[in-house]
This record gives C-alpha cells, sequence and structure tokens, in this order.
C-alpha cells in the first residue's frame, strides 16, 4: 500500500489523539467520515496502525527512577546477540532497546522503583552471562522534554 498526504495526515493525528472520534478526525483532515474511516481500517489491517494505548502519568502513581544504559557485548557474532536479546525481551522494566553505532552496541531505557532495583536487574544480567562486556547507566534526572508523537508530516512529506 502507497501512502498519501491523507493517510499521513491520519496517522499523524491519531498518535496525537487515538480516542478523536472518527467525525472529529474526518473535520480535522478535510475528508468525509466514511472514506475516512475506510481509510483508518486499511491503515490497520496493512499494519501502519499497530495499536492504541493510554498514555500513563507515572508520576502520579509513585516515585520511579529512569536509567539510560549503555551495553557492549563481549562478542558480535549473530548467535551473541540474539542471546543478549532474548534475556532483555523478558525484563519488563527495559522499556526501549536499541543496537546502536558508535562505541557501544545497545542503548537500553530502563524505567524502575529505584536505584535498588536497577541495580538488582543489572547484577541478574550479568550473572546470567548473557554476553554483557561491560555497560554504563546514566539516571535521569529530569525530562524537561518527552513526545511521543513522531512528526510524520515533516519526516514524510507527500
Amino acid at each position: 500500500m502507497k501512502l498519501d498526504r491523507i493517510d499521513i495526515k491520519i496517522l499523524s493525528e491519531l498518535q496525537k489523539n487515538g480516542r478523536i472520534t472518527n467525525v472529529e478526525l474526518a473535520e480535522l483532515i478535510a475528508l468525509s467520515p466514511s472514506p475516512c474511516l475506510m481509510r483508518v481500517k486499511k491503515l490497520q489491517s496493512e499494519g501502519y496502525i499497530v495499536g492504541y494505548s493510554a498514555q500513563i502519568n507515572v508520576g502520579k502513581l509513585g516515585q520511579t527512577l529512569t536509567v539510560f544504559t549503555e551495553i557492549t557485548l563481549k562478542n558480535h557474532r549473530q548467535v551473541d546477540f540474539s542471546r543478549f536479546l532474548a534475556a532483555i525481551e523478558k525484563i519488563d522494566n527495559v522499556i526501549e532497546c536499541h543496537l546502536v553505532s558508535g562505541g557501544y552496541d545497545y542503548l537500553l531505557k530502563f524505567v524502575t522503583a529505584g536505584i535498588g532495583e536497577y541495580q538488582t536487574i543489572m547484577e541478574r544480567l550479568t550473572d546470567m552471562d548473557v554476553g554483557i562486556d561491560k555497560y554504563f547507566s546514566f539516571v535521569v534526572l529530569k525530562s524537561p522534554i518527552v513526545k511521543v508523537h513522531l512528526p510524520l508530516t515533516s519526516l514524510f512529506p507527500i
């Protein structure tokens, strides 16, 4: 499926507000409701829209700690990357994992109840011998800018 300008606008609006009604969405993108709904259903069936979720204000729930962790593996064979990822996927506190270029292999984002929980997770990971050579931790003190949507209309101008 080739996306057009209207599809990109639909995706852009839905990522900002997944609870928007079809009528409101249709008004925003200057389309009548029926064709708008058909496009949304097509975007869902083609896998462009993979789900809807609520954005939670975690600070209202209680104290948390966010840590970015750079991880370097001992070896760089495919089996080493697979073994590491299999272990990381099982840790709920890892909310992002990126294979990156540069001086280390992975950048992970953890959200934990505190430094003790983070340290326990890292000790468990190193004890499991999943190929970690070294890791560096960066504790987040404050997050003045966090965006949950991508600038789709800028990234994909059609």
